[in-house]
């Protein structure tokens, strides 16, 4: 009896969509390839390089995109250009072009030398002093982030982008972070801090 009531919850708790199917998601994605590259990596500094980034992250993002398309920002996270384009997809497309992506290898960046040594401690250890956490604590000591728990790898990732995205949860513009934690440790970066931290992850592998 036991069995047959949990093959019934797994039944009705399952999903209405397969898992991505990264082939699929590969033909879904050529109007994605203008901003961020045919294999997801980006040759403009102002969009995002998503090639290997976390599948269920990619998910997220353009679940709440899209919500944020439906509710004209007032739910979900609002751009202007990235909410229209993520307003069509179904949650099928989504986890297609999540397992694209994610399957692609990132290209290599780099840190400038002259950020490396301030980058890295404020990077590892964060500014007790100021209240500011380690961004190593959610995003790795490599910047791999973690999957599970949906924090992004920023490894290698454009300076320009970090800077931009720093910058918005700083000033309350974007606001799909959980439990408003990077609102809360971007609040207290300065520009200088800012802009040390986004060329710092640039060589992060």
């Amino acid at each position: 009896m036991k069995k047959i009531f949990l093959m019934l919850c797994l039944t009705m708790t399952a999903p209405a969509f397969a898992a991505g199917d990264a082939e699929a998601g590969k033909a879904k994605s050529t109007t994605c390839a203008a901003c961020h590259g045919a294999d997801g990596n980006s040759a403009v500094d102002m969009y995002p390089s998503i090639a290997g980034q976390h599948a269920s992250y990619i998910v997220k993002q353009l679940q709440e995109l899209r919500l944020g398309a439906q509710t004209n920002g007032e739910q979900g996270r609002y751009d202007p250009v990235m909410s229209g384009m993520a307003a069509p997809l179904s949650d099928q497309d989504i986890e297609d072009m999540a397992a694209y992506y994610s399957s692609q290898k990132a290209n290599a960046g780099s840190t400038p030398e002259d950020v490396i040594e301030a980058g890295a401690k404020l990077f590892m250890g964060g500014d007790m002093n100021r209240g500011i956490a380690a961004c190593a604590a959610c995003h790795g000591p490599r910047g791999d982030g973690m999957g599970l728990a949906k924090f992004p790898d920023i490894s290698g990732q454009h300076a320009t982008y970090v800077k931009k995205q720093l910058e918005d949860f700083r000033a309350g513009k974007r606001v799909n972070d959980p439990n408003g934690m990077m609102r809360d440790v971007a609040m207290r970066l300065t520009d200088a801090d800012i802009e040390l931290l986004s060329k710092y992850v640039g060589g992060l592998y």
